[in-house]
């Protein structure tokens, strides 16, 4: 594995994405775990911010408590999965920004073209956490890194609830600065580059869709 991928094995994250796995699970149900599960590997993918100190009075007695200094952090979804992952982090981050990019993905060709993009001022000076559900071949993820770079990003994580060893040695080769953070390493991809076992299209299982 690449020094900048993190695999999260909660036994919870583990539990709730085997729910997500399942063919069965509803539109509702996947909604729900999903945004569970994103708050959950929000802590571990915020785990690092920095914090300064602050005056305040509890109860009790006044002293000096930790607060996080800086610039607000930016959630940057790619749309469309990974506003799924977002609503998750915001319970958890509620003062974020949040940025969109829009990026889609030629099934013939597999080549990522993108279409929209809007984030928060001063970029450079947050910490940018981009997610999207899936990093299959990586080529969605790297193309958004890369507009984020180009916009004045210069700290960046990506967070994935699932990834293949294929997409994870492209984005790593791509963008070595990054950090990979992801729920599972599945076995591969298919002969269409989706992921097995995978959990099937994220973004057509959170909004009821098919392909």
């Amino acid at each position: 594995m690449p020094p900048n991928l993190t695999i999260v094995d909660h036994p919870l994250i583990q539990h709730k994405l085997t729910i997500l796995r399942s063919k069965d699970t509803p539109t509702a149900k996947f909604r729900q775990v999903l945004r569970e599960v994103a708050f959950v590997l929000g802590c571990e993918v915020t785990k690092d911010l920095a914090l300064g100190e602050v005056e305040i009075e509890t109860p009790m007695e006044r002293g000096m408590f930790p607060y996080l200094e800086g610039k607000k952090l930016c959630f940057v979804s790619i749309l469309r999965a990974g506003n799924g992952l977002v609503d998750g982090l915001l319970d958890l981050v509620p003062s974020a920004r949040v940025g969109h990019i829009g990026i889609a993905r030629d099934h013939e060709t597999l080549e990522a073209k993108q279409y929209y993009y809007k984030t928060p001022d001063e970029l450079g000076a947050r910490q940018v956490i981009l997610v999207d559900p899936m990093l299959a071949t990586g080529n969605t993820a790297i193309a958004a890194a890369d507009a984020l770079k180009e916009n004045g990003g210069k700290r960046i994580k990506f967070l994935c609830l699932v990834a293949a060893p294929e997409g994870v040695e492209a984005f790593s080769a791509a963008h070595p600065d990054i950090a990979i953070i992801t729920a599972a390493l599945d076995r591969g991809l298919n002969e269409k580059s989706y992921i097995v076992p995978g959990l099937g299209d994220a973004g057509d299982r959170i909004y009821g869709t098919k392909d």
